[in-house]
């Protein structure tokens, strides 16, 4: 398997020796050596448990049909997403069309590729699981291939290895490459090399996978088949699927999937996205491809989808990433579909921006990137229109957020009465208990912003729900029933932002799908609105009737309108360690240290977010007893481990102490207050 672009760097001077077991700001990387592996050195560097997964994989069986496999290979990997804690790139790639996938490969030239963390958690939320790989290729991977396979002992031993990390970090599985010839009598420990493998992660992992890449036969040579036949099948057979070369011919799918048998949907056929003599040529005609696998009945393994990011492709990334994806949606469909379970929550954030926000309150107004931090995607259907006629609809970075770095905006012009466009396709089914939904929306002037909820009951019946604040009776008859939300003033809420929650009973009925409606009042509304409006609400009359912009900035939804109880501070254990000062400028200093957290009395806490901030105490309060203990709070980042380091943070001369916060997050969005929240305080040295 090719590479999809050689990186070079252009770094004259080689930096310092990277020691992984020395604190540093945690980072994702490869395991480069059989030794390395075979001596489990990764466990004891300092970054291991940082690069844990905290999201679990909710549902570990694949759906029994044609599957998309996504093989991500960028510059030689670890690129921006290596930064574990979050980088300060706002452009860094991502992938945001999760409901397209089914499994997703993190791969890289080499030995053994750990995908970095923030993958597997916004993957595992997406229902998508992911594989490491482990590759052998060139003259290193011919002798590292003699010694791993010099037994049968151990072949085992390398397979239980590599099981326990993937178990270790939390995410699903390997795709195994080996790009070497071998002698016709390592074939047999191959064998039990993949074999032991597959039986070790499905016995450690119920659901893991073992794909095998289309590369060795059953005979030794290097020789890609580009189709499931008797060279490779044994291979297939002892494994969980088979990601075939993408230089296949037409009839190749049809003929794989007759050697599989009942087993047609492991066949994984390749597509290179770059082209390189790939069917269908690969770019923008990936799709001819994907048509062809999805009438033959088999699976795809698109490689390399980072074609878009690294090539630049016209006019912006964000345009032509949602572009590229649905050529892959209209060929395929959606394979995932959420809310399927409660509660659901999304923020839209992609894991890249230009500020964080919490509650609607700017807290950092920094650049940066956090694939961990990706709430639920939308599914926003794309369009090549950019008429001015039209409303736009996007995932907006640029504009201010309710909670995280991003929303869904819609502006444009409103010619017809209404605007309605997809958000969500769901199959969550509802029992006794009321539907509670908390939605938040900012908008200029009349625009108006509601949602819909379609539903099916058992018997295939539609109905459909708005959930509107104004002028909504000029839908009583597009709707089966229209719900006015209540306006929850929140004090924590930032001005602009309108909080609105709504409540339905559906018993037995399934959600299927959410829509963004926008409208506007009929006139006699208009002045409603008005009288209604919030001190920072632009005036309705300084608006042309034709323009139209609002937000929608998250949702929420659950079967109890209580909201999360956070355990006490006094319920955690806070602690630091690996502290280092460093002395600056005029009495200044800066510090390093590793915060841990965990709860005293549970093994397995239920929060997989964090938010870090820093509170520098000043001198003069100490001296003064009577005076209040208060400083700034400084957001420091996300943690999605109960862990954080702390990298040099600079500290004025006129602070006394510090106090690091932790603040927990819900699964539904919901954030403990700070003054609530577990600390760790250290007094500044000297």
């Amino acid at each position: 398997m090719s590479e999809s672009n050689e990186y070079h760097s252009s770094t004259v001077d080689p930096p310092p020796p990277f020691d992984p077991t020395q604190p540093s700001i945690p980072i994702s990387f490869p395991i480069k050596t059989l030794e390395d592996l075979g001596s489990r050195a990764y466990f004891k560097t300092f970054h291991y448990p940082f690069n844990r997964c905290s999201v679990p994989l909710e549902n570990s069986v694949l759906d029994n049909r044609p599957r998309i496999l996504v093989c991500h290979d960028m510059q030689g990997g670890y690129v921006d997403d290596k930064w574990i804690q979050g980088g300060s790139n706002p452009d860094a790639y991502a992938i945001w069309h999760w409901y397209l996938i089914d499994v997703f490969v993190y791969f890289s030239h080499n030995l053994v590729t750990l995908p970095p963390p923030c993958w597997t958690n916004t993957a595992h939320q997406h229902g998508v699981k992911v594989l490491g790989t482990f590759i052998t290729e060139w003259d290193e991977g011919k002798a590292i291939c003699n010694k791993l396979l010099s037994t049968k002992e151990s072949a085992h031993t390398y397979a239980e290895l590599l099981s326990e990390l993937a178990v270790a970090l939390g995410f699903d599985g390997w795709l195994l490459n080996m790009e070497v010839e071998l002698d016709s009598g390592q074939i047999p420990n191959l064998k039990e090399f993949i074999s032991h493998l597959t039986q070790t992660m499905h016995s450690s992992l119920p659901g893991s996978l073992v794909i095998w890449y289309d590369s060795v036969t059953i005979d030794g040579d290097l020789s890609w088949q580009n189709q499931l036949n008797d060279q490779n099948k044994p291979f297939f057979d002892i494994s969980d699927g088979i990601f075939v070369n993408y230089t296949w011919e037409e009839d190749y799918p049809k003929s794989s999937a007759a050697v599989a048998g009942d087993r047609k949907f492991d066949v994984y056929i390749g597509i290179d996205v770059f082209g390189r003599s790939t069917y269908g040529g690969g770019q923008w005609t990936t799709n001819v491809a994907l048509d062809v696998l999805k009438k033959d009945d088999v699976s795809a393994a698109i490689f390399a989808p980072g074609w878009v990011y690294e090539t630049k492709q016209p006019p912006d990334f964000q345009t032509a990433q949602n572009r590229w994806w649905s050529l892959v949606e209209q060929s395929w469909g959606a394979v995932k579909f959420y809310p399927k379970t409660l509660p659901f929550y999304s923020n839209f954030d992609q894991g890249h921006g230009y500020h964080i926000s919490v509650d609607g309150s700017q807290v950092s107004d920094a650049p940066w990137n956090n694939i961990s931090s990706q709430g639920f995607q939308p599914f926003l259907k794309f369009t090549d229109n950019s008429s001015p006629d039209t409303i736009e609809v996007l995932v907006d970075f640029k504009e201010a957020s309710y909670r995280g770095g991003g929303n869904i905006t819609f502006k444009g012009t409103l010619k017809e009465k209404d605007f309605t466009t997809r958000i969500f396709q769901g199959e969550l089914l509802l029992g006794a208990m009321p539907l509670h939904l908390t939605h938040s929306v900012k908008s200029d002037g009349d625009s108006l912003l509601g949602l819909s909820l379609q539903f099916s009951s058992p018997t295939n019946e539609r109905t459909s729900v708005l959930l509107g604040s104004w002028g909504t009776n000029q839908f009583s008859s597009k709707f089966s029933k229209v719900i006015v939300p209540r306006q929850v003033n929140k004090p924590r809420t930032a001005p602009g932002w309108v909080i609105l929650e709504s409540s339905i009973e559906m018993n037995g009925f399934t959600l299927t799908e959410i829509h963004a409606v926008c409208y506007r009042p009929k006139c006699e509304h208009a002045q409603l609105r008005l009288e209604y409006k919030t001190e920072d609400s632009e005036d309705v009359l300084a608006h042309s009737p034709k323009e139209y912009y609002a937000v929608l900035g998250h949702i929420t939804m659950r079967t109890s309108e209580e909201s999360i109880d956070f355990p006490p501070s006094s319920s955690w254990l806070v602690e630091g360690n690996y502290i280092k000062w460093s002395s600056g400028s005029q009495g200044s200093k800066t510090v390093s240290v590793k915060i841990t957290w965990k709860l005293k009395d549970v093994t397995d806490s239920q929060f997989h977010k964090y938010n870090i901030y820093v509170e520098k105490l000043p001198k003069q309060a100490v001296r003064n007893p009577s005076a209040e203990l208060v400083g700034v709070q400084e957001y420091l980042g996300v943690a999605n481990v109960e862990a954080f380091y702390v990298s040099e943070l600079p500290i004025p001369a006129t602070t006394s102490s510090l106090k690091f916060i932790i603040q927990v997050c819900g699964v539904d969005g919901a954030c403990q207050s700070l003054d609530g929240s577990p600390y760790f305080q250290l007094d500044v040295e000297g």
